[in-house]
């Protein structure tokens, strides 16, 4: 009887008292997502086989650099000399970047239209040329492009990184013409709450018409302060 009534009690007690709760799954904080990143550049210009172009879209013949000259580039055939009086390689930049799906984790599509200031060229030729002089002053480039963001945001202040891809079309405007581009730029840096600093580098190409049709390889390394939000 008494092993009966044992029984009976551990049924009960076990029936009542309630079942430890199962841990909580652990669910790790995620970054908020960001929409627009508007930024400052400061970027430093090279030109890019500049005897190419604009010297030999210019002169309509085959350009050399020369070295301990008065002047710095001529024709093969000796005929034209190119002083480069000018050519501005520090300039500055203005953007924002659009993230239609949000810019958090993972890869996202980025929207990206700048002003960017474009550097100041100033020629003079010695020699057969269509124009004594060439100037490119006052330009800025209004450029719009499309590409792919790759982040990897932190939660909060936590440090976080990204990287970026982006091509595009554009419009050159200067003192003296305007004209077309088109450009491909990529990038990454690093990212703490709403700030960041980048690093990227621009190729851009630059056509004209005036005094005769030319281009100008333009390639900008930018040191960008961001603000995301």
């Amino acid at each position: 009887m008494l092993i009966q009534t044992l029984a009976a009690t551990w049924l009960v007690a076990s029936m009542t008292i309630p079942a430890p709760a199962q841990r909580a799954t652990y669910q790790p904080a995620k970054a908020r997502r960001h929409f627009i990143t508007i930024n400052y550049d400061w970027q430093y210009t090279h030109a890019l086989s500049f005897a190419s172009h604009p010297l030999e879209d210019l002169l309509g013949t085959t350009v050399r650099e020369v070295h301990l000259q008065s002047f710095q580039y001529q024709t093969t055939d000796q005929r034209t000399l190119v002083t480069v009086n000018d050519f501005t390689h520090r300039t500055t930049g203005v953007g924002v970047t659009v993230y239609p799906l949000g810019s958090s984790n993972g890869a996202t599509l980025a929207l990206r239209g700048s002003i960017e200031r474009l550097p100041e060229i100033r020629l003079a030729f010695t020699g057969p040329a269509p124009v004594p002089v060439y100037a490119l002053t006052g330009g800025r480039a209004l450029d719009a492009g499309i590409g792919v963001e790759v982040s990897d945001r932190s939660p909060g202040w936590g440090l976080g990184s990204h990287t970026f891809v982006i091509g595009g079309v554009g419009r050159a405007q200067t003192d003296q013409m305007d004209g077309s581009r088109y450009f491909i730029e990529g990038g990454g840096g690093l990212t703490s709450g709403p700030f960041g600093v980048d690093v990227s580098i621009k190729f851009a190409v630059n056509r004209f018409t005036a005094p005769v049709s030319h281009r100008i390889h333009t390639v900008p390394i930018s040191l960008r302060g961001t603000l995301s939000f």
